[in-house]
């Protein structure tokens, strides 16, 4: 049985749902659930609607063969049938009539099919009486067209690259489901470790371009002066060491989608160049004269504020609209900490298979992690799970044991932490006071790599403490590649003592 829960009763929506007459048309709804059927007949009755309920997709489909109804509202899980699988019959047999479909199985690939199986709607189950109401004002008055039908998805849930069935994600899913078959430039922000390039990934997996490259690069990752070669290809002899012509991400992801990660830390002189792609749908290579067609999706992400980088001069306007054409906000993992438990789960199934040992968390030590802050949101929650699976012998995770995890974290480093003052807030702080001090007698240069040395240096030597000198777990719990932390530790002479805490 589908849950009964659908938002405020019907009596509490009367005056509301009596403004706008349904001028007599017909609405055919399909649930297994009587209560849902119930409440949304009395609704949409007051709307002024005929109503016409059933409990199976047998007797929906034989009303809609029969040529009644204006538009079907139909739950996902029947007995008889999957209201999904119901979607493209009825399409054939009724092209213009208008389906809306609503599901407790709030998952991406629920809003995917139903979208890609030519649905106008998709609403989660809980949803507002008055939000379904809209919908179906919204779908009787819009003009029909013609569905744009992408590639069939799976019906398998396994592997699914977003997780969660809060508010907050449940709109996230129905926005990817709008755009699985266009080619709209979309804009992911969102705090370190929300999921970007998962959210770009389910663009390009349930989109028209599945069948084309999946191209990542993260702008930060690249030395600023190679970022255009990288992107746009360069030519033979374009500069110096280009002894052959080389191949741009932009050529390989032909027919795909390119995904620009970090966007905020591109260079002015790449930002021109991304532009023009974006106006004119071509570019040339670096030191090339022959323009080339793109022929790419581009998806951008950044944790960064870019309209502050506009108007600190760091980041184009025109640039900033062109890619912001529909732009996902990914909410940290705080806002929606009631997907802490299906996340958990499927970390543990994740380790599982990768051989290591299963566990389970006990409900005191889940009710914990709800309660943490996650400055590190997704990713910090996984790297936390994977501890969990490699370090602990029990079998059964316990309150003490995430206490004793989640008290060795390293603070939170601006992304609204838990009590008291974040880091950022504190450096913030420590250069307002430097500022001040030094207001007539600033040095000539040099303050970036000090500031970012004095930070860094602690954070490499306090996480070293913390596990007792060895370096495999400190540049995991860094986020480094251990090649990385050890050249760091060279460069910044820090000392490291094994078994000491």
């Amino acid at each position: 049985m589908t849950e009964a829960t659908v938002g405020p009763g019907a009596e509490a929506m009367a005056p509301l749902l009596d403004a706008v007459p349904g001028e007599g048309r017909t609405i055919l709804i399909a649930d297994d659930d009587r209560a849902i059927r119930t409440v949304l007949s009395q609704a949409l009755g007051r709307a002024g609607y005929e109503v016409r309920t059933t409990g199976t997709a047998s007797t929906l489909w034989t009303w809609v063969s029969d040529g009644a109804g204006d538009l079907v509202i139909t739950d996902v899980v029947m007995p008889d049938e999957n209201g999904l699988d119901l979607i493209p019959r009825i399409k054939k047999v009724r092209p213009d009539l208008r389906i809306i479909v609503m599901s407790a199985q709030n998952t991406l690939l629920t809003a995917v099919k139903a979208t890609e199986r030519g649905a106008f709607e998709y609403l989660p189950k809980p949803f507002d009486l008055t939000e379904l109401v809209n919908v179906v004002r919204r779908a009787l008055s819009t003009p029909s067209q013609p569905a744009a039908r992408g590639p069939d998805v799976a019906d398998e849930d396994e592997g699914l690259p977003l997780i969660g069935r809060s508010p907050a994600m449940q709109e996230i899913y129905r926005t990817l489901a709008r755009l699985m078959n266009t080619d709209l430039t979309v804009m992911i922000t969102g705090e370190s470790g929300t999921g970007k390039e998962l959210v770009a990934r389910a663009l390009h997996d349930y989109g028209k371009r599945r069948g084309g490259p999946f191209v990542a690069v993260n702008m930060a990752a690249i030395p600023r002066e190679l970022i255009e070669s990288e992107l746009f290809g360069h030519e033979k002899g374009a500069f110096t060491g280009a002894t052959t012509r080389g191949v741009g991400r932009f050529e390989q992801a032909d027919g795909g989608t390119l995904f620009l990660d970090e966007i905020g830390d591109m260079p002015p002189e790449a930002q021109t160049r991304l532009l023009r792609v974006l106006q004119e749908n071509e570019y040339t290579t670096v030191g090339g004269r022959t323009a080339i067609r793109a022929n790419v999706r581009i998806v951008a992400a950044t944790h960064r504020d870019l309209t502050q980088q506009i108007r600190q001069g760091l980041f184009r306007e025109d640039l900033f609209y062109r890619l912001n054409v529909v732009p996902i906000r990914l909410p940290a993992l705080r806002e929606r900490a009631e997907d802490i438990p299906e996340l958990v789960r499927h970390f543990l199934a994740q380790v599982a298979e990768e051989g290591l040992p299963g566990k389970m968390i006990d409900g005191p030590a889940m009710e914990r992690l709800k309660r943490h802050r996650w400055p590190g949101n997704v990713r910090e929650l996984e790297n936390l799970v994977r501890r969990l699976a490699a370090l602990y012998s029990q079998e059964t995770i316990g309150v003490d044991v995430i206490e004793a995890e989640l008290a060795a974290a390293p603070p939170t480093v601006g992304n609204g932490g838990g009590s008291g003052e974040g880091l950022s807030t504190l450096v913030e702080r420590h250069l307002r006071e430097y500022f001040a001090a030094h207001n007539e007698a600033l040095p000539a240069a040099g303050l970036h790599d000090r500031v970012l040395r004095e930070v860094e240096r602690p954070l490499i030597a306090l996480s070293l403490e913390a596990t007792k000198g060895n370096q495999i777990r400190a540049a995991h719990l860094l986020g480094l590649n251990r090649n990385t932390l050890r050249k760091k530790i060279r460069e910044l002479d820090i000392q490291v003592i094994r078994g000491v805490r």
